[in-house]
């Protein structure tokens, strides 16, 4: 068993470099003049971010990087309520750090603005990149994290095929983003919201709820609904129906 305070480290790391990584190729290469990244290149960051972290270290803490995913692997029953908290606070944290670092290289660019969307914050209605309300921002967080959630509980299920795991989730993250980055700027991670949240304050601060909310809702169905799906019956004994 690896140690807590290992674990925990690993959290953090690892949620900084999802953070960092992800808001960092928004932030700063996206738009980029004549080479941008574009939105496909933000997912695509997002999704290999998670990807080299959970080759990284996913033996060690399971790599959640994700409160949403620590809160629905616990209702699959694959994770102890007694490390929920832990596991919450090192996410948060490397959250925090990433998007303080993201803020102080992004301030060394003349034009840069942190206002608005200057730390790729999550949001609906006027922090929506395409404008999008609050009930579409809602159900489509619920509805891609119940994905990513069936995605991660069922590729580490001690029957799928042994070390795609990462893969099958870091495509899944592409997946998402390429879906949803032009209603939410997507968050699926109250922890990769609340990094930036916290220091652009203002709308994007009093829209945090919703990141938490809608992402929670969503991988706690999902751990209920694959329970259910993955439970093997028992097979009948002989002499049962006698």
């Amino acid at each position: 068993m690896v140690p807590m305070s290992k674990r925990l480290f690993a959290e953090t790391f690892g949620t900084f470099w999802l953070v960092f990584g992800g808001c960092g190729s928004a932030v700063l290469a996206a738009a980029f003049p004549d080479v941008g990244i574009g939105l496909l290149g933000v997912s695509l960051a997002f999704g290999l971010t998670l990807l080299t972290m959970a080759y990284s270290i996913g033996h060690i803490s399971g790599c959640h990087l994700n409160p949403a995913v620590t809160i629905g692997l616990w209702a699959g029953g694959r994770f102890p309520t007694r490390d929920i908290a832990p596991y919450i606070v090192a996410q948060l944290v490397g959250g925090v750090i990433a998007a303080a670092l993201l803020l102080y290289i992004a301030s060394g660019e003349p034009d840069f603005v942190l206002m608005g969307n200057g730390l790729a914050v999550n949001g609906y209605g006027a922090n929506s990149p395409g404008g999008y309300m609050l009930s579409s921002a809602f159900a489509i967080e619920v509805v891609l994290t119940f994905g990513f959630l069936s995605v991660i509980l069922g590729s580490t299920d001690n029957r799928a095929p042994a070390g795609f795991a990462p893969i099958a989730i870091g495509l899944a993250l592409t997946l998402i983003h390429l879906i949803s980055i032009p209603v939410t700027n997507t968050s699926v991670n109250p922890a990769r919201s609340t990094g930036p949240a916290l220091l652009v304050g203002g709308i994007a601060l009093q829209q945090l709820w919703l990141f938490w909310v809608a992402p929670i809702a969503g991988a706690v169905i999902a751990g209920g609904v694959y329970r259910w799906l993955a439970a093997e019956d028992k097979a009948p004994v002989v002499g049962d129906n006698l």
